[in-house]
């Protein structure tokens, strides 16, 4: 596969810098040969976009290790029957796809572009399809909000009941349709707790400026109301082989995950220290706090430490999170697992590279709203 994942990096690298106007002619002639999928897809069509770029340049990305590219496109398929997805679709996708890349391309652009997207999208199409037809679960399961509270002017903690089971992993997350406001735009939210006997899941939700979903689930939704989840994906979770202390860095509402993973290791860890980071803008965004000081104070283990960014009257500590946990350690032998913005993981990330963490015993999820 080596020499297609040439081709199809040497092509890409041709058309990577019109990557918005690559995916508005792609939309554009996709519905204007087939108005009918027009109904598939949300009004606004924004972060529908840059969703199309990430899948392409992970698929390309990951072609050379083919046990990711597997894995990533069987849930990628397993993902989009949630939009209604039928095999006959991908066709249409595809030949959209090339098309809208030839033309951006310029004279660069030959025959052995066009047959090594071919070939490979063949492949990702199949491998797609065979991760759709391999999942025995629904596209999607309905879940009755069963309570909702703000816990600052942007952040809500909502509860939901899934009319049916919905099996999950801890530090997973799930995709979410505000049905009731914003029908057909789907968002990825963690649970914010391991999964329970009653069924019951919880998510931490931030309201963005201009977040669609965001903003109608911290603002709109109310108890009673139904949503959209569909399956779970993520690989943020926890591996139950491994002795060493554990460390959670967390950012805002990416507490969510955490909450799920120390809910999980509550319920075996008897001899790895569990340390976590809190950080906020300001004391009012630590809008869980006083259920992880009630964590702490119950298990010797876990460990609480709270930063804020822009508060400087608050007592704990003061700075970006990423750089409070650099003041701590050593962590060279430690598993760590980060949550929050992308710019706050990213930070994150660098910091524990410059202190010397392996790579492989680090777990993140990145979240964003546009």
């Amino acid at each position: 596969m080596g020499d297609l994942a040439r081709l199809l990096k040497e092509s890409w690298s041709l058309v990577e810098e019109h990557q918005d106007k690559v995916a508005g002619y792609f939309y554009a002639r996709m519905f204007l040969s087939h108005p009918d999928l027009r109904d598939l897809f949300p009004v606004h069509m924004d972060v529908q976009r840059t969703r199309l770029l990430h899948a392409i340049v992970t698929a390309v990305q990951t072609l050379e290790d083919p046990e990711k590219f597997d894995d990533y496109l069987r849930g990628l398929g397993r993902d989009h029957r949630k939009f209604h997805v039928e095999p006959e679709h991908y066709e249409i996708v595809g030949g959209a796809l090339i098309e809208a890349m030839r033309s951006f391309a310029g004279e660069q652009w030959g025959v052995d572009y066009d047959q090594a997207w071919a070939d490979a999208y063949a492949v990702i199409a199949s491998k797609m399809l065979a991760g759709a037809d391999a999942d025995p679960n629904p596209p999607y399961w309905y879940a009755e909000v069963v309570a909702h509270e703000r816990r600052a002017q942007d952040i809500a903690v909502l509860t939901v009941l899934p009319m049916q089971p919905l099996e999950f992993r801890a530090g997973q997350y799930l995709s979410i349709e505000c049905t009731k406001y914003q029908p057909r735009l789907w968002r990825t939210y963690s649970p914010a707790n391991a999964p329970r006997r009653d069924n019951t899941i919880e998510f931490h939700v931030r309201a963005v400026g201009a977040g669609w979903v965001s903003s109608a689930l911290v603002r709109r939704l109310q108890v009673g109301d139904m949503i959209k989840v569909a399956a779970p994906m993520g690989t943020m979770t926890l591996d139950r082989r491994s002795t060493r202390d554990a460390v959670f860095v967390a950012g805002g509402t990416g507490l969510a995950p955490v909450k799920s993973l120390l809910e999980e290791l509550t319920r075996y860890n008897r001899t790895r220290w569990v340390h976590v980071f809190f950080g906020a803008r300001t004391r009012d965004e630590l809008y869980d706090l006083a259920d992880l000081n009630r964590l702490a104070a119950r298990y010797p283990w876990l460990s609480v430490v709270t930063a804020c960014s822009d508060d400087p009257t608050f007592p704990g500590e003061q700075g970006n999170i990423s750089d409070v946990v650099a003041r701590y350690g050593p962590w060279q032998e430690h598993d760590f697992f980060v949550s929050g913005s992308g710019r706050m993981v990213k930070a994150t990330l660098k910091t524990l590279a410059e202190l010397q963490v392996p790579s492989v015993r680090i777990k993140y999820d990145s979240f964003t709203e546009a």
